[in-house]
């Protein structure tokens, strides 16, 4: 059955009959068993102190509202944000000049100037100004607990099946107890607290953005990193100040206001507007100043927070978002904490539990979860592995549904005004990689703020495409950001690369794969039909006769020998190319759509050229064979690897001598890299079946170079793409689907002999479920659409079945 759900609410919108096959006995599969149950403790995260900084805080989120909670016992210290409060206001960041120096850009790479090249589009081609804006902060909540004493019995968690992060302690007045969560249901910030009988005091004060260092303060005070032994000062208490642009002001005794401007940057005006509220229940004695509130006497009270901007969309920021807040606090205060908590889980598990997943489980499982990091390399803890992807899962949930933005390089938290890389839609790998799991994980209802996105950007791009390349359709380079900026920025080595909105494309054709749905392909295919339309437009003759290709371009932030990234045809462009014009005459050939330009686009295809394979036996990144002679032989991308994952093009069953070359290449880059680098070779083994090199991959993933103690992936610094490639890469090894197979436990290592995996997608509308020990099938279940035809593949055997049209198909 597959459900469409209100994220809002949990409540089921429309129920699609699917008809599932039960496979229990053909070769190679054994008899039926099941699997025990996972353990409740196997959805939580926890820690046996507070945070010390930001790195070790616990992440809430209702997809456009944030906050990271540090579980202090003497101040608590609630960090806030909300998905659109980004530096700036709506810009115009097109080079009027761009076009005049687009020949003149082309023949310079065409005669090997390469360096000439990219000074000229420095000068002409880039973006005004060269930067986008900046995702920031929306402050911080610090709740100073008056009668705070050493705590004992100390735990702080976060449970990903409940969305709840909570603290726990007692001390010599009592047992505490303090849960947070994000309501969906509610758009509030929820914090509930109990304390000893009349023992509950504490001041709330604001701290503004911009008033904290990313790297936050350790026990002792010092922004540093503490030794992994360092005592606890329970007692850590910071400063809570106020930026000029921030007012905080009373609103009658139990709430308080806080209004405030955000950034200006790059001479962009900041003309966005927030509104952050803040209502207190409790049975203690309450009192809202123009500083904060304070609480007296209390044994319970709970924190009804809101917050939002005056962002309606990338071209209107006209809203005032002071009635919102207010009546989202009141609305929340009437209902209470219990009934609050109760619709926030309801609506959280409505989609969290449609998929779960049990690779077996030791004693490790057992410690905290820092501990399980720091020695997830030397140790076997296969319930570490599950809970990363369920803890993926989680995030994507909590940072990307229906209504909101898009998971950006953080999802949706970060603790400053200019975050590393600012916090933008990095699209030449990072944005994609964020959504690689939702639908396997069977989330793809995280999907709908990228499909928004991408539709404003085909606006914001066909301007673009126009003023640079005098071209139809529309186009998107390497980043973009709340305004939907679509021009070429940083410099041309990064930026000067114009596959951003066609990768945009096949992401979301993927996603149609999966579900299969008319309605979501009447809204993707005037998406492809504009990116096609811009490279009809712009593609050139290479000048050796070996096809069409790109000019200018880039393969993403790699310089090859001549010293610069500016080059014609990398092996990307050309793979995402014949993706996009296949797809889009795919969608236009069922909608029956445009015959003669999908004529153009077949004839198009057929002259893209074609993939090579270098002196040395590697996959070759660009046109000339360069490979060996690039500076960095160990780059963190690999981006020629595309057509072998994200895509299929390339693959093990009908293109062995290229996969060959993939290896070759892999192997000459390094299994260590950037988090979210590490993830992508993850994924790139598991799909060549290489279970136990995609295993070691892993371990390094989840180990403590790239997995902060807050289970969050460290690039260095934080980014949240490589959590989301991890997960993939773990759900690739067990299930995949693509040449029209299903691919059963293609990259079983040896550690996960024995489990299960209840619930995940594969494409063609499928849902499969999955149960093994020994490292053999016992049992598996599919459900798809009545009558369909499924080719199953498991230890080099394929079989053909097709789900029964009266629902269930046994063997």
């Amino acid at each position: 059955m597959t459900r469409h759900l209100n994220p809002w609410t949990g409540s089921i919108a429309r129920v699609t009959r699917r008809a599932f096959v039960t496979v229990a006995a053909f070769a190679p599969f054994a008899a039926s068993a099941k699997p025990a149950p996972s353990a409740p403790s196997d959805t939580r995260l926890w820690y046996r102190q507070p945070a010390s900084r930001w790195e070790e805080a616990l992440p809430v989120g209702n997809g456009r509202l944030g906050a990271m909670v540090f579980g202090r016992t003497a101040q608590e210290r609630l960090q806030l944000n909300e998905d659109t409060l980004w530096a700036g206001s709506p810009y115009l960041p097109d080079s009027p000049d761009a076009y005049a120096a687009l020949p003149e850009v082309r023949r310079l790479i065409a005669d090997g100037k390469f360096k000439e090249a990219a000074d000229l589009a420095s000068a002409k081609m880039m973006a005004r100004p060269l930067r986008q804006m900046p995702y920031g902060t929306l402050g911080d909540l610090l709740i100073d607990f008056v009668r705070a004493r050493q705590p004992t019995a100390y735990e702080r968690a976060l449970d990903v099946d409940t969305a709840i992060a909570s603290v726990r302690y007692r001390t010599g007045a009592g047992s505490i107890r303090n849960e947070v969560f994000a309501s969906a249901p509610d758009q509030l910030i929820v914090m509930h607290m109990e304390g000893a009988s009349g023992h509950l005091d504490f001041d709330l004060k604001y701290r503004g953005p911009g008033n904290t260092n990313h790297a936050a303060p350790n026990y002792q005070g010092a922004a540093t990193e503490p030794a992994a032994n360092a005592p606890v000062d329970w007692h850590l208490r910071e400063e809570a100040g106020r930026s000029d642009k921030v007012e905080v002001r009373a609103e009658g005794k139990d709430a308080v206001l806080i209004t405030g401007w955000n950034e200006s940057a790059e001479d962009v005006p900041g003309r966005l507007k927030y509104a952050i509220r803040v209502k207190v229940l409790s049975d203690g004695n309450v009192e809202a100043t123009n500083t904060g509130l304070r609480l007296s006497g209390g044994t319970h009270a709970t924190l009804f927070v809101a917050a939002a901007t005056s962002y309606r969309s990338y071209q209107d920021i006209d809203w005032d978002p002071v009635p919102i807040v207010r009546r989202q606090t009141e609305a929340g205060a009437r209902k209470g904490y219990k009934a609050a908590r109760r619709d926030h889980i309801r609506a959280h598990q409505a989609l969290f539990n449609t998929m779960s997943i049990d690779l077996g489980r030791t004693a490790d499982a057992d410690r905290p979860t820092d501990e399980r990091i720091r020695f997830a390399e030397a140790r076997d803890d296969p319930a570490l592995a599950a809970l990363y992807v369920q803890y993926a899962r989680y995030l994507l949930i909590s940072s990307s549904r229906p209504g909101t933005q898009p998971a950006n390089l953080q999802g949706i938290w970060n603790d400053g005004t200019n975050p590393p890389w600012g916090s933008k839609y990095t699209i030449n790998i990072n944005t994609e990689m964020n959504y690689w799991p939702a639908d396997p994980a069977n989330i793809g209802i995280c999907f709908e703020p990228l499909l928004k996105m991408v539709e404003e950007l085909s606006v914001t791009g066909a301007r673009t495409a126009k003023t640079m390349y005098r071209a139809r359709g529309w186009v998107a380079h390497h980043n973009t950001d709340l305004w939907r900026a679509a021009a070429p920025i940083d410099g041309p080595n990064w930026g000067l690369w114009p596959m951003g909105g066609a990768w945009l494309c096949t992401t979301l054709w993927d996603h149609w794969d999966y579900s299969r749905e008319d309605t979501l392909l009447r809204r993707l295919y005037p998406l492809m039909k504009g990116a096609s339309l811009f490279f009809l437009d712009t593609l050139v003759e290479d000048p050796r006769g070996r096809g069409l290709i790109t000019s200018p371009s880039l393969s993403p932030e790699h310089q090859h020998l001549f010293g610069s990234a500016v080059c014609a045809g990398p092996a990307m462009d050309r793979q995402i190319l014949r993706d996009l014009f296949d797809r889009t005459v795919d969608a236009g050939t069922r909608l029956g759509s445009d015959s003669e330009l999908l004529r153009q686009l077949k004839a198009a295809r057929a002259r893209i050229a074609p993939d090579r394979i270098g002196k040395s036996g590697q996959f070759q990144e660009w046109l000339e064979d360069w490979d060996g002679e690039a500076p960095d032989q160990q780059h963190r991308h690999v981006s020629h690897l595309y057509a072998v994952y994200p895509s299929s093009q390339l693959n093990v069953r009908d293109t062995p001598n290229f996969i060959k070359a993939a290896e070759k290449t892999l192997n000459t880059r390094g299994d260590k890299s950037t988090g979210w680098a590490t993830a992508w070779r993850l994924c790139l083994w598991a799909r060549m079946g290489n279970a136990e090199r995609a295993y070691r991959i892993l371990l390094g993933l989840i180990g403590p170079e790239r997995t902060y103690p807050n289970m969050f992936d460290s690039h260095p610094p934080f980014q949240i793409d490589g959590n989301f490639g991890g997960a993939a890469g773990i759900l690739e090894m067990l299930l995949q689907s693509w040449g029209g197979e299903l691919i059963l436990l293609p990259a079983l290592p040896r550690s996960w002999q024995t489990g299960s995996i209840r619930g995940v997608r594969a494409r063609g509308g499928l849902i499969v479920d999955l149960h093994w020990r020994d490292g053999k099938m016992r049992r598996l279940l599919i459900k798809g659409p009545p009558g369909a035809a499924v080719r199953i593949r498991h230890g080099g055997a394929a079989r053909d079945v097709r789900l029964s049209n009266r629902g269930v198909h046994s063997y």
